[in-house]
């Protein structure tokens, strides 16, 4: 019985070495091969995240309307698209939101009741706009 169990353990340690001798020299043979720009690996690289938001004014009187218009990269159609405004040292969220469609576009119909230059930005997930301003008069 320990001949058997030294046996196995054996011919599971060169089955283990052979297999790592195999998929390095696969990644060896790959690293000379020119890369094709058509392979399926290159497709799965994914964009980064980014968002980008623009305002349709700069100065607002309070409670009114105004659009917040942006893109996203990297994004899945679908995801929401969050208005924050920073209050002090603090991001608050608001209550808008705005689906991205499938072009990676979105537009936020907001309204502002604090008055003074309100910094904002739109989020989704981890990936922030940079801050934009909109000032309350």
């Amino acid at each position: 019985m320990i001949v058997t169990k030294r046996r196995s353990l054996r011919i599971a340690a060169v089955s283990t070495l052979a297999a790592a001798t195999v998929a390095l020299a696969g990644t060896a043979a790959m690293a000379d091969a020119p890369a094709a720009p058509s392979t399926p690996v290159a497709q799965v690289v994914a964009a980064k995240a980014a968002i980008t938001a623009k305002p349709s004014v700069s100065f607002v009187k309070a409670w009114q309307l105004f659009r917040v218009t942006g893109t996203t990269t990297g994004l899945k159609a679908g995801a929401k698209v969050t208005l924050q405004q920073k209050q002090g040292s603090k991001w608050v969220t608001l209550p808008a939101s705005a689906p991205i469609n499938r072009n990676g576009a979105y537009s936020l119909g907001v309204k502002l009741g604090i008055k003074g230059k309100n910094q904002l930005r739109m989020v989704s997930g981890s990936t922030a706009s940079p801050v934009f301003n909109v000032t309350v008069r």
